[in-house]
């Protein structure tokens, strides 16, 4: 507090902040109610004096009310005008006809536009009225510029090229339908609905066609001059490119000029796997080097100090501009201004100083910066790099002094970002460090200065620019030569469940005591002084303070001990971050709601996973549309699935069941075999014309996974608690024959198994169709001994196939089994009508209940001792 009181207040601030955050009501007083009481015990504790801790506590106090004021006014207007609630489940769309100012900029991927725009008017629309202009007679009503996410779906390919000429701040006239985001539909899922209300946005606005757009020049604004800064970052990406060949482009426009959409997926799965992506937002790194490239241009050009400290101070709000505005590069811009004011006063001392006083700012302007990953990370990142360097120091004096700092900076850096990495992303590559320690220097030292100053020379000569830019383009292939190898090696990917807020904290504060108490040992090693060559020798010899030997030996004694036991703490802590979600020794069943598609997650109570389908999106594009495709389109299984059993701590697929050969069973596969260790994979012994099926197939064998095809009568143990029962295919695949049957029709040959697991059974149907269910029944007739009844013990639930269709799920079938409850997995008002009504009708006669995930999202199954709880995301648990 005394020499960092900007710190303190920045900490109070945001703890104040985020306890709202945290906590609801009534509980976030009854904190604060408890702090205040506590006050005197803080001064006790901490040696404070009353007056700093009152100062802290206002900053708590102040950080409390300021974010209920900012989320107070977080409400949206056209709600009102509209009389619909912004809560709950996704409402239908509702034609209307807006009008407003574009405040974003406009981006155009495929056959789809996004940007934002502020509404000033909005009225309701019929959807059989055509044109922009608004029929006679019909009253508008005034919004104070509520912002809405706008989507276009392009009509024809020309269009993309109207899209091209809108600008930030022009004004637009929108027909469509407007309607509220989604929200999450599994338990920890990507919350739509919550990203954009932390951006203020709670409605999205749909048009049909660049028709249904109407833009005009918007005079001048903010918006406007900023539609003028997007144009001129165009530019320089067009100029980018000609510097740059193919996939080159993309990335540099990202490391030049913050433009990372445009970089290759895959490109960039290389760096996010290896806990690279920092390098492509613009942060304090690029700053700093573009700083240091413009002062040592200046003192090339001899430019005194204090002129040179102004003309840096005016560049820097420049390239923030041009870098995009986002968070990571608005704190890095605000902390070198703010650095290089006080270096002109001669008062720069402290840089978590200067870093709290941007902090604060941020969150005076926008409070919801708090809730944006790039201002944690930033933020966290830059402490930890100001805080744990100077302790990580003196532990590598054993290296060369060169590279001394980097080495430091780097483990910071690693050290610091962990938590948030793993509670935002799930994944941390055990190469990350490495990485991070060879590959940033080469960027950060060759690619971004030589391709900054290859850009700025290229506006005065394109070859000049085409000549500097050579070396960076090799620089560029070997770096990704070497992200490709490096992530070609599998088994270094670790995936953990996200952390709770205790977690984090506890584990940032081991790692600063053990760093700070370590660097305390060495220095009090009595060879320190020799081994530090930077230390002076002295004059003369001195002689040590007379201590008694005992109480140096206990004291280092006690540091030890200490240490260890911070090192124990902290294994403890990291063995306990990396279990599974499920791993309390019961048996679970995930239905993850993946739309019009089936996949579900069975954890035996031993551990192992067992995943049935993943899903699939369905494309109905046709091949001469080749110009709709995305740059990184939406697959359920990379963006639902994976995820999720991600973020569940899910570190492999034991086993992964492919029922049938549909594109909505297993098309969501493929990033699951790519992106984790799968033990077997088992598929119904036959093909189909289907392209993914052939990859699926084709990854499996090149990742040397072992395939089996499945048939009625096969039972598999995976544990000694856990049992599957093939009943079907009916038919046994022939291992004479040369090659796998083609059999299109894929729902008639779907698995069948019947799942016992903690003395409860469930039957998982895939598509199966009726007439397959008539011939598992009969030979299940066939099988009972004779003169014997086969057994007709119902089932504890049953998992409805083909999601409800009425060409499944027979009155016999139903009979048979007699299902306690049932799970029908389908699509929100999908076009296929799922689940039927005959069909419900049939299970809820039958006494079954039911769980759809079109209305109540995942469904979660949890097994002990033959007692089901099933708790669905929306709506209460229920218990059998």
């Amino acid at each position: 507090m005394k020499n960092r009181p900007l710190a303190a207040i920045a900490c109070c601030w945001i703890a104040g902040s985020g306890s709202v955050i945290l906590l609801h009501g009534s509980s976030v007083w009854l904190m604060w109610g408890g702090l205040t009481l506590l006050i005197p015990l803080f001064g006790i504790v901490l040696r404070y004096k009353p007056r700093q801790l009152i100062l802290l506590w206002l900053a708590f106090s102040l950080g409390v009310v300021y974010w209920m004021i900012n989320d107070s006014r977080n409400t949206s207007e056209i709600s009102a005008v509209l009389e619909m609630k912004v809560s709950g489940m996704k409402k239908d769309a509702m034609s209307v006809l807006a009008a407003g100012t574009i405040v974003s900029a406009i981006k155009i991927d495929g056959d789809r536009v996004a940007f934002t725009a502020s509404i000033h008017s909005i009225e309701r629309h019929s959807t059989a009225e055509a044109g922009i202009n608004p029929a006679a007679g019909k009253t508008k009503t005034a919004i104070s510029g509520e912002r809405v996410a706008v989507q276009v779906k392009l009509a024809a390919q020309a269009e993309q090229n109207i899209a091209a000429s809108w600008r930030r701040g022009q004004k637009v006239k929108l027909l469509g339908s407007i309607e509220q985001p989604a929200e999450a539909r599994n338990f920890g899922g990507f919350d739509y609905s919550e990203y954009l209300r932390s951006k203020r946005i709670h409605w999205i606005f749909k048009v049909a066609g660049a028709s249904s757009i109407e833009v005009q020049s918007g005079g001048l604004s903010g918006s406007a001059l900023l539609g003028e800064v997007d144009k001129l970052r165009q530019r320089i990406g067009a100029r980018v490119e000609q510097l740059f060949p193919e996939w080159q482009a993309g990335y540099m426009k990202g490391l030049l000029v913050g433009l990372a959409d445009e970089l290759e997926p895959d490109k960039y799965i290389q760096f996010t796997q290896l806990g690279l992506t920092h390098i492509l937002a613009i942060s304090g790194s690029h700053v700093a080097i573009n700083v240091g490239l413009l002062f040592g241009l200046l003192r090339l050009c001899r430019v005194t100090r204090e002129t040179s400290i102004i003309i840096v101070f005016c560049f820097v709000p420049i390239y923030v501009l041009l870098t995009g505005f986002s968070p990571s590069v608005i704190r890095a811009g605000m902390m070198t201004m703010l650095g290089l004011y006080l270096l002109r006063q001669r008062r720069l001392k402290d840089g978590l100083n200067v870093l709290s006083a941007a902090a604060l700012l941020m969150l005076l302007w926008e409070p919801n910066y708090l809730l944006n990953i790039s201002f944690q990370l930033s933020f966290a990142v830059t402490a930890g790099l100001i805080i744990f360097v100077p302790q990580l120091l003196p532990l590598l004096r054993f290296l060369p002094s060169k590279i001394r700092s980097t080495v430091a900076i780097t483990v910071a850096a690693e050290l610091v970002s962990f938590p948030l990495t793993i509670y935002y992303f799930n994944q941390l590559s055990l190469l990350s460090l490495a990485a991070n320690l060879f590959i940033v220097p080469v960027i950060g030292l060759i690619a971004l200065p030589l391709g900054t100053t290859a850009l700025l020379s290229s506006w005065i000569w394109i070859k000049l620019g085409t000549w500097i830019a050579y070396p960076v383009i090799i620089v560029n292939k070997l770096t990704f030569l070497a992200t490709g190898w490096l992530t070609s090696h599998s088994g270094f990917m670790t995936y953990w469940k996200s952390p709770a807020l205790l977690w984090i904290l506890v584990y940032y504060f081991i790692i600063y005591t053990m760093l700070r108490l370590s660097a305390k040992l060495l220095l009090r090693h009595p060879l320190q002084a020799a081994m530090d060559d930077t230390a002076p020798l002295p004059s003369r010899p001195v002689s040590p303070p007379r201590k008694s030997y005992y109480s140096v030996t206990s004291g280092r004694i006690r540091h030890y001990v200490l240490l260890s036991s911070l090192v124990i703490s902290l294994t403890a802590l990291l063995i306990y971050g990396y279990r599974p979600l499920n791993s309390g020794g019961s048996g679970h069943i995930q239905f993850i709601d993946v739309g019009q598609g089936d996949s579900a997650l069975i954890t035996t109570p031993r551990g192992i996973n067992i995943l049935v389908d993943g899903g699939g999106t369905v494309s109905f594009r046709k091949p001469g549309d080749s110009w709709r495709e995305r740059r990184d389109p939406f697959e359920v299984g990379a963006k639902t699935v994976a995820p999720l059993l991600k973020k569940r701590g899910v570190h492999r697929i034991d086993i992964m069941i492919a029922t049938h050969g549909d594109q909505d069973h297993i098309g969501g596969l493929q990033a699951i075999i790519e992106q984790f260790p799968v033990g077997a994979l088992l598929f119904n012994g036959s093909f189909s014309e289907s392209a993914t099926l052939a990859k699926l197939m084709q990854t499996a064998v090149s990742k040397k996974i072992p395939i089996y095809a499945v048939s009625r009568g096969m039972v598999l143990k995976p544990d000694s608690r856990t049992k599957l029962e093939f009943l079907a295919p009916i038919t046994a695949w022939d291992a004479s024959r040369s090659s796998l049957p083609h059999i299109k029709d894929q729902n008639a040959e779907s698995i069948v198994f019947k799942l016992e697991m903690e003395e409860a059974s469930f039957l998982f149907t895939g598509d199966t169709d009726k007439v397959t269910e008539r011939k598992m029944l009969a030979l299940e007739n066939q099988d009972a001994p004779e003169g014997t009844d086969p057994d007709m013990k119902p089932v504890d639930m049953l998992k409805v196939a083909h999601h409800g269709s009425k060409t499944s799920t027979s009155a016999l079938w139903v009979r048979r089994y007699r299902p306690a409850t049932a799970v029908v997995s389908a699509g929100v008002n999908n076009i296929y009508g799922h689940p039927h009504a005959d069909v419900v009708d049939r299970l809820v006669q039958s006494g079954s209940m039911i769980f759809r995930t079109d209305q109540q999202g995942e469904i979660q199954i949890i097994v002990r001792k033959g007692a089901i709880q099933a708790r669905p995301k929306y709506g209460l648990a229920q218990s059998q």
